[in-house]
């Protein structure tokens, strides 16, 4: 109990000074709320034929030949695995950029299950953001065959943060993207946006650049890195419940010391061909993988899942 009273003075010290940065632009969004119904069992053993679907969305020769690549760093198998996701399953992935998980979890969920993209804004300000969310969608046109039924919501913090009725969906699961709410101050919105939309027993699925613990968190984690202790007090301080931490995407080469932060390293690059083998050697951050749950007594779910533990987090990855 002590560490998870420690973990939650690390956000309320730490989330005042990040609301400085905040700065949501749209104009707010509501869904009426429904009657929420129990979520799906989330193991963290996959039903035989559900792990053969998973791994032939995986295999498929839709999928880029720069994203297949990126399997060695991003263990798409073993990390949605760890999540206990099912192909019946309804699923919110936070903004999914340019798709490379939609790739997997759009096929894979089509027939039985929903996949819901919450995406940037459309009408943002920064076309950054507006050409983003274009290029997603010719994406998914282009294949209507395998992501045609994927359903775009927006998520853009603190106005438009409704995605989805509360209560909705089984999973939710955010790849890298706690930095980016940070730097605007967004933190604690987008964690209490996704414990909104999760049935009761639903699962939280987090990955993310980890921070050392030799060093306070940056409260904008301008480096792209996040401490793991301060991410599961921000989960914890939105209600979730932190069950299990993974391995899975770790990366014991990367010093995280870099002038650039974590864009230095690929895919990004950002010094271009200035220590180039040196960064592809290292290769793609280390990471956290996290799960959570949200509270809630509903049969079936979490069997064969880890317990609960109020044990302090594994450390970083040297």
């Amino acid at each position: 109990m002590a560490s998870r009273q420690a973990r939650l003075l690390i956000v309320s010290a730490l989330a005042g000074l990040a609301a400085a940065c905040s700065g949501g632009e749209s104009p707010t969004a509501t869904t009426p709320p429904p009657a929420a119904a129990p979520a799906a069992p989330a193991a963290a053993s996959v039903a035989p034929q559900a792990d053969a679907a998973l791994q032939a969305a995986i295999a498929g020769d839709w999928r880029s030949p720069e994203n297949r690549a990126r399997d060695t760093y991003r263990h798409p198998r073993e990390t949605l695995e760890f999540f206990g996701i099912r192909p019946d399953m309804a699923v919110v992935e936070i903004w999914p950029g340019a798709g490379w998980y939609s790739e997997i979890l759009a096929p894979y969920l089509r027939d039985d299950g929903r996949y819901i993209a919450a995406h940037w804004d459309p009408e943002a300000k920064q076309e950054f953001y507006r050409k983003g969310v274009q290029a997603f969608r010719d994406k998914l046109a282009a294949r209507a065959d395998l992501y045609g039924k994927t359903e775009v919501v927006v998520l853009a913090l603190p106005d438009k943060a409704a995605m989805v009725a509360p209560e909705s969906v089984d999973m939710v699961l955010t790849f890298r993207n706690i930095h980016n709410a940070m730097m605007s101050g967004q933190a604690p919105a987008m964690f209490a946006a996704m414990y909104r939309v999760l049935k009761p027993g639903g699962v939280l699925g987090v990955v993310e650049h980890r921070a050392g613990t030799d060093l306070p968190q940056d409260p904008q984690a301008k480096s792209g890195y996040v401490r793991q202790d301060f991410a599961i007090a921000l989960a914890e301080q939105a209600g979730f419940v932190f069950e299990a931490a993974s391995e899975v995407n770790a990366n014991a080469r990367d010093t995280r010391d870099y002038p650039g932060g974590v864009w230095t390293l690929p895919p990004t690059l950002r010094d271009g061909d200035k220590d180039r083998e040196k960064y592809l050697a290292i290769g793609e951050s280390d990471r956290f993988t996290l799960r959570f749950r949200k509270p809630g007594s509903v049969a079936g779910v979490g069997e064969g899942a880890a317990p609960v533990s109020d044990e302090e987090p594994s450390a970083p990855g040297p």
